[in-house]
């Protein structure tokens, strides 16, 4: 019994030690993940009064979709210097600036391909349909009374 209790005392110590050797990384976990909770409780309560704030999470899905832009080195073809080019969707760029305005260009359109199709669901009327059957007894011509003024 008593070679029991040292045991887990041992144990205790040890987790502790462990803990206390870990505690930044922990901490930091925890820190970052709340701090991630904030930022999110203020976006949706900012975006609760902005009226395009449906626009700006669009554009951030559609973001999300779209790959990043890739920077390599590559040798320059008339000098044969190493430089840096951006690629994005198979296609070389010499500045940044080029491939983000082309992501951009890209996620725009993903957006606005979005709220087409939104308008090709709700807006059309294809899938609206004349009620089949026959008309109910209550809005049947032959069933309502007729009522004729009285003459002055």
């Amino acid at each position: 019994m008593p070679l029991q209790n040292l045991l887990m005392v041992a144990v205790l110590f040890a987790v502790i030690a462990l803990f206390l050797a870990f505690r930044d990384r922990i901490v930091g976990a925890f820190q970052r993940f709340e701090a991630r909770n904030a930022a999110r409780r203020a976006e949706e309560a900012r975006a609760m009064f902005d009226r395009y704030a449906h626009y700006r999470q669009t554009v951030a899905l559609a973001e999300e979709q779209v790959e990043e832009i890739t920077k390599f080195r590559t040798k320059d073809a008339r000098t044969g210097e190493p430089i840096e080019r951006f690629i994005f969707l198979g296609t070389q760029y010499a500045t940044r600036r080029e491939a983000e305005a082309a992501r951009h260009d890209i996620i725009v359109e993903k957006a606005r391909e979005f709220y087409l199709e939104l308008d090709k669901m709700y807006l059309s009327r294809r899938g609206w349909r004349e009620p089949r059957g026959e008309p109910k007894a209550l809005t049947d011509e032959s069933k309502r009374e007729t009522v004729k003024p009285p003459r002055p």
